[in-house]
């Protein structure tokens, strides 16, 4: 990811605390189904993973082993998404968890296809991907409808979130209403349980993947 370092801890930081949301919201005891879990642990791995590949070098070298990792990693992830599809209800879940763990596969092999001492002087990893003149690596107009899809996304994330915010009822506590929520443990809890923090990661995850693309 070219640009500043700072931007790069940005994402850092992003991905890794909406990876550990979203990968305690995977308990059994804060998610309704077995689908919902799926989905909670798969936008776990992919914030860890944006926050590992944002990494700058000075922190973590990432060459040799970090492109090849990403690849099998999120490669594995989109066929896994893909085959969802067919025995899992709420398929527009999966078709974007495929296509962000696609997108995660270009960014990899881009990175990986980076010439030695290409990009910033001390960068690597995603803080490198830039070409050897400077420019952007990877296929331009696939990067701008990319850029187009996650731009979208975030916004019409962070719109579906605005009816629940103003319609919680006072009072009613966790998920589950008055006194019948199966899973307590106090504010944590409750905060576990609540389905804006399920649309603030994928909020969350749209951006990372914005700016990533962004700095190609």
């Amino acid at each position: 990811m070219g640009g500043p370092p700072l931007v790069g801890w940005l994402v850092v930081l992003l991905g890794a605390a909406t990876g550990i949301s979203c990968l305690l919201r995977s308990r059994r005891a804060y998610a309704s189904a077995s689908g919902e879990r799926q989905v909670a642990r798969a936008e776990g791995v992919k914030g860890l993973g944006m926050a590992l590949m944002a990494l700058p070098a000075p922190a973590l070298d990432q060459r040799p082993w970090g492109p090849p990792l990403f690849t099998a990693v999120f490669g594995a992830m989109t066929l896994w998404s893909l085959s969802l599809l067919i025995r899992e209800h709420h398929p527009a879940h999966h078709v974007h968890l495929a296509v962000g763990s696609a997108a995660m596969v270009y960014m990899a092999v881009a990175m990986g296809l980076t010439p030695s001492g290409a990009g910033s002087a001390g960068t690597s990893g995603m803080a490198g991907m830039t070409g050897m003149d400077g420019g952007s690596l990877g296929v331009p107009v696939l990067t701008g409808v990319l850029l187009v899809y996650f731009g979208l996304y975030a916004v019409w994330a962070a719109l579906r979130m605005l009816p629940a915010v103003g319609a919680a009822p006072a009072g009613s506590g966790a998920v589950g209403g008055s006194g019948s929520a199966v899973v307590t443990g106090g504010v944590p809890g409750a905060v576990l349980r609540a389905p804006e923090l399920a649309a603030a990661c994928r909020v969350s995850l749209g951006i990372g993947m914005f700016a990533m693309l962004l700095t190609m």
